[in-house]
């Protein structure tokens, strides 16, 4: 195995590890500790989030915020995360907005100008039209957080008749439309509120676990 497969193939094996001791990997690479630890060294250099600590108790750790290891893709492949991105450029509130086009730049930036020129070709000729119905939602990326982590949430509620304050149970998130729903289980009036916008949420300081 050459040097540039072998760091691949300890970047894969970190990121689904997250907690390793060099020894363990010189093992599973069959190479001496000696290289591992600079094969590590030559990662850390490069910018991957490990960090170490010493003792009985110490080895790897991978930070967080994780940094992928490189993927491969064919000419199709990219083109078609492209296209699917394509659906959403009508929707103006996302979970992940600011990491969506940071990633794009940088796969964007990646590609040969051939493909890249023929990627925006895609993007000027191939449109989702979603019709222009509009509600900020500036709570999306914390609901979504929720959804994630099985909590529950106290919101005020507002309809157009009354205002309320219920802790509710998300069940998921879905977009129709332009809009962002999150059908959730409301455990003041005990029912599925089917279709409560996110934009009209309020959420308020408790959040409690759940286990669903």
């Amino acid at each position: 195995m050459s040097k540039a497969v072998r760091l691949i193939e300890i970047m894969i094996t970190i990121n689904a590890k997250k907690d390793f001791t060099a020894g363990e990997l010189a093992e599973e690479f069959s190479v001496s500790r000696r290289t591992i630890l600079r094969d590590l060294q030559e990662l850390e250099q490069a910018g991957f989030p490990i960090y170490s600590e010493v003792g009985a108790a110490g080895g790897y750790h991978i930070l967080k915020e994780r940094v992928l290891p490189p993927i491969t893709f064919s000419e199709s492949e990219a083109k078609a995360v492209f296209f699917a991105c394509q659906a959403l450029q009508y929707y103006r509130d996302l979970p992940f907005e600011q990491e969506t086009i940071s990633v794009l730049k940088k796969f964007l930036n990646c590609l040969p100008l051939d493909i890249q020129h023929s990627i925006t070709r895609i993007q000027n000729k191939i449109v989702f039209w979603i019709p222009d119905r509009h509600c900020d939602s500036p709570l999306l990326k914390s609901i979504f957080q929720i959804v994630m982590d099985r909590h529950a949430a106290t919101i005020r509620y507002s309809s157009l008749s009354s205002e309320s304050t219920r802790t509710i149970l998300p069940v998921g998130l879905y977009a129709m439309n332009g809009l962002w729903y999150c059908p959730a289980y409301c455990t003041t009036s005990r029912q599925i509120l089917e279709e409560i916008g996110c934009s009209i949420y309020e959420l308020l300081p408790e959040v409690v676990e759940i286990s669903l």
